[in-house]
């Protein structure tokens, strides 16, 4: 799609000093004071006088509004139909809280279902249009999914910092979109640092949130959709729930354009609500400050745990003084509360993000905020989500432990010592080799020497969606495949934009012929044939490809002891792990030997009583043991304990499956001495034989 009509974007505006600068959509600091807050101007007298006419005949987007939007004619923007989301008129939530003028702002109907899409696609389509290949955010969940999805769309490479408190499924969407996860055990605020100190490492853009003008650009259009669909006239108030506050700044700009170019009558009232375990705007405002001060999170509402505003409170606390309005917190029983009234009276499923904003508007009309004349418009933010939670693995996705041992000690120690590891497990690489002893030998002996993220693909076609799909720093390629070879591969990935710059290293038994050493010679930068070579030969090339410098690892240092420096005869060599299934219910040991030895991955030893355990287990040690707890001749947890007092036995990986549902004390004195525990009764297949290839195969 390409922008027809001129912009009428013509400046910069210092929101701190006032300095103007020259139209720019990633401008440095001002040059008079040094802030990074500017925001886009607009020449509001060139506007066509019947402009809301012309925009009616437009498409039902928001590029709709392409005169005060800051793209140029030429833009390819990166669009999957976002903005012009229903205006619903709430008549049963109306009749039960006894106001006659409320309407919904459904953006549930967005691209990823949420309001972030409006920014996601403003942005993408501004860097897109700059050239820029990769990027970094820290996000909070919606605005990741919403980034990750226009990313993959646009060809950029993301990476979303995260931190563990956001649902494991939101995680999942952005690996399903394809974009770098990286999880941190530290407070939102603490991810944006750690991500805006990763991004300058790099050299890549990092989002600067409700600093950036693309992001508020895109996010001022709902104002102008909501005083379109009433009509040309702007309500009484606009009510959101807030976390960094990027959205009803962008909100407020946008109404603020409207009334300055006499297309609306007033600028809304803001009710901006926040949860009571995480609201510095709210407790600041109600002490009368100029400036936030900062909160440390506490609340099951995630999303909203942005605990340092800055001077995103200024900008909205001063709208609130000129405009009127008002700034509220509510519980997360609250906000859980109005979910489900919400979902009774009007049928909308939301996100218990969106719910806080209901919460919030039924406060306001409690307290008499809200006059019983006024017209009031919510944001519905987004929708319930749930993702398969199948689709993909959390190999996908980096857990960063921040190490913050004492209340007292220094934040910043410990996000640069974190960030000081981050780049070896962010490195990537994909082998792609049809045996699966082969490529699993190649990553344990990388991760022993680094932990470098590998990911396996045993058959081409899975291999090359691999390598598109992840767009890793290396791929390690076997030439001999049964359905096509890694000629045919390595030269479509040379052939293709996204993957051509991608170094490959050849893993092959095969013998080549000329031809085919001339063509090597030519695509990959590294050839090495299977049993002439030591480990440590294939991992010191490895890690000089990736940038990395090689450390001899100390003389007598022997693989058992964690070693790069195998044996050259290991490749080619198919080795299944062994699971011993301990269980007395025959029936139950065959499904599980069918599910773990599907894949030819594993080799499954039944045993149905303790004694018949230990026998197998004098026999051959096993690499992992599954175990019921209700066994014919002793209980499952004796065995375990026996395991454990044992030197050949106590690093064995165990997996308790009970048929029996535990008690919480007994749940917690098995976890201390097993890896996990499984009950039988809600037990996934797929999830239990992810988690035995992650203990087995990682």
């Amino acid at each position: 799609m390409v922008i027809r009509m001129k912009s009428l974007f013509n400046n910069i505006r210092c929101l701190e000093c006032g300095t103007q600068q020259t139209a720019n959509l990633f401008p440095d600091a001002c040059p008079s004071c040094g802030s990074a807050w500017q925001e886009a101007g607009y020449n509001l007298s060139e506007l066509p006088i019947n402009w809301p006419a012309i925009v009616s005949q437009r498409e039902t987007n928001l590029w709709r509004y392409r005169e005060l939007l800051p793209f140029t004619e030429e833009t390819k923007l990166v669009s999957m139909g976002e903005g012009w989301t229903p205006l619903t008129k709430a008549e049963g939530l109306a009749n039960e809280l006894n106001h006659k003028e409320i309407w919904i702002k459904d953006e549930r109907q967005q691209p990823t279902g949420s309001f972030k899409d409006r920014q996601a696609s403003s942005t993408i389509s501004a860097l897109k249009d700059s050239g820029v290949k990769e990027m970094v955010l820290a996000s909070t969940g919606n605005a990741a999914a919403a980034y990750a999805a226009y990313c993959a769309r646009a060809g950029i490479k993301l990476w979303v910092f995260l931190t563990s408190s956001v649902p494991a499924e939101k995680m999942r969407e952005l690996g399903l979109y394809g974009a770098e996860v990286v999880k941190i055990t530290g407070t939102y605020d603490q991810a944006k640092k750690l991500a805006a100190d990763f991004a300058a490492d790099r050299g890549v853009f990092c989002d600067n949130g409700a600093k950036s003008i693309p992001n508020k650009e895109g996010m001022k259009t709902i104002a102008f959709e909501i005083s379109e669909q009433l009509g040309w006239r702007a309500p009484d108030w606009y009510i959101q729930a807030v976390s960094g506050g990027l959205g009803p700044i962008g909100v407020l700009k946008g109404f603020t354009e409207l009334f300055e170019a006499g297309l609306i009558d007033q600028v809304p009232k803001l009710g901006l609500v926040q949860v009571e375990g995480c609201a510095p705007m709210v407790r600041s405002w109600e002490l009368g400050l100029d400036t936030a001060a900062p909160v440390s999170p506490d609340t099951l509402i995630n999303v909203l745990s942005t605990g340092d505003p800055g001077y995103v409170y200024n900008i909205l606390n001063q709208a609130i003084n000129q405009n009127g309005g008002a700034m509220l917190a509510v519980s997360d029983g609250d906000a859980f509360r109005a979910m489900r009234g919400l979902a009774r009276t009007e049928g909308f499923s939301v996100e218990p993000a969106a719910s806080v904003a209901f919460a919030g508007l039924e406060r306001l009309l409690e307290e008499g905020y809200i006059q019983p004349s006024e017209t009031v418009v919510v944001n519905c933010s987004g929708h319930t989500f749930s993702a398969e939670k199948h689709a993909l693995e959390d190999r996908y996705i980096v857990d960063l432990q921040l190490d913050l041992p004492n209340p007292g000690s220094n934040t910043q120690e410990g996000l640069d010592a974190a960030l000081t590891h981050l780049d070896e497990r962010v490195t990537s690489i994909v082998i792609i080799d049809d045996n699966p002893h082969d490529s699993r030998l190649i990553r344990k002996m990388l991760q022993r020497y680094k932990k470098y993220r590998v990911f396996e693909a045993n058959n081409a076609s899975e291999g090359v969606d691999l390598v598109k799909f992840r767009k890793p720093d290396l791929v390690v390629l076997d030439l001999t495949m049964p359905e096509r070879d890694g000629f045919s591969i390595l030269d479509e990935l040379k052939r293709d934009e996204r993957t051509c710059d991608i170094p490959v290293m050849i893993v092959s038994g095969k013998e080549l012929t000329l031809d085919q050493a001339d063509f090597l010679d030519h695509n990959a930068q590294s050839v090495f044939q299977k049993g002439n070579f030591s480990g440590q030969e294939l991992v010191r090339n490895m890690v000089e490809m990736l940038g990395d410098d090689f450390v001899q690892p100390p003389d007598g240092f022997v693989e058992s002891a964690g070693n790069v420096n195998l044996p050259k005869q290991v490749f080619g060599i198919v080795n299944p792990s062994k699971i011993l299934v301990v269980d007395d219910n025959v029936w139950e040991t065959r499904l599980l030997r069918k599910l773990f030895e599907a894949r030819h991955r594993f080799e499954v030893i039944e045993a149905h009583s303790v004694s018949e355990a230990m026998n197998e287990i004098s026999l051959c040690i096993p690499d992992l043991i599954i175990l019921d707890l209700i066994l014919p001749d002793k209980g499952g947890e004796e065995l375990l304990n026996i395991l454990r007092s044992e030197e050949e036995t106590k690093n064995i990986p165990v997996i308790i499956v009970s048929a029996k549902d535990l008690q919480p004390d007994k749940r917690i004195r098995l976890t201390h001495s097993a890896d996990s525990v499984w009950l039988k009764s809600t037990i996934d297949s797929n999830s239990l034989l992810a988690h035995v290839e992650t203990l087995l195969l990682a």
